[in-house]
């Protein structure tokens, strides 16, 4: 078990900063037309993911953390969204494309397991206010 003192503790942080690491190494090869268009929404969206999920941890209750979440998860839909336009685009090539869509999988996992988890301590009236601070196993 380890403790969660901050939100760079939480594996789905890590994991959504890696994704967002993933977007800018790749819109960095945009054309310079999408350079306030698409590629700037694409990297608005996704820094917004590990952004929600700081914020909702530092809120400190379980129940803004959850929100926070539902949050993410609409930020990583839509950068979702912004990967495979470029892609039919022809501004991400298949590689990319494949690197980009596991790692959007795999922060959707991580973000369904910690919120299917959270609801369950609410549910059980299991320290709601804190939650988020108890021990948390990383795989």
């Amino acid at each position: 078990m380890v403790l969660i003192r901050g939100f760079k503790d939480l594996e789905v942080w890590r994991e959504a900063h890696q994704l967002v690491m993933i977007i800018y190494r790749v819109t960095g090869d945009f054309p310079r037309t999408e350079r306030f268009g698409l590629a700037a929404q694409f990297r608005r969206a996704a820094a917004s993911i590990p952004a929600n999920i700081a914020e909702g941890f530092g809120r400190r209750t379980t129940k803004e953390l959850l929100q926070s979440l539902t949050i993410a998860n609409g930020s990583l839909e839509e950068a979702r969204y912004y990967g495979f336009l470029g892609h039919e685009l022809g501004y991400i090539n298949e590689a990319d494309y494949r690197a980009l869509e596991k790692q959007c999988g795999s922060v959707a996992r991580l973000m369904s397991g910690l919120a299917r988890s959270l609801r369950a301590k609410v549910k059980g009236k299991e320290t709601p206010d804190t939650g988020h601070r108890s021990p948390v196993t990383h795989s």
